[in-house]
């Protein structure tokens, strides 16, 4: 999974410091998905980063399943 918070903050001009004083996302939060680093990512926040940024969830996060599928039986 990709995100492109720093390609969309960077097409705006918009710092991590202008997206915590209009969200009320944590910095910390911030900066994880910023930097690629964050692992775990409340619904929430995307909600919140897409609606403050007027981009789509899919224009956010990028997935792309891995090629390994798991077997229903």
């Amino acid at each position: 999974m990709n995100n492109d918070l720093e390609a969309i903050m960077g097409d705006r001009l918009v710092t991590i410091t202008d997206v915590y004083k209009a969200t009320g996302i944590a910095r910390s939060t911030l900066v994880q998905l910023y930097y690629r680093r964050a692992k775990n990512v409340n619904l929430v926040t995307l909600k919140t980063l897409c609606d403050y940024l007027g981009v789509s969830l899919s224009e956010l996060i990028e997935y792309n399943p891995s090629t390994q599928r798991l077997s229903w039986h």
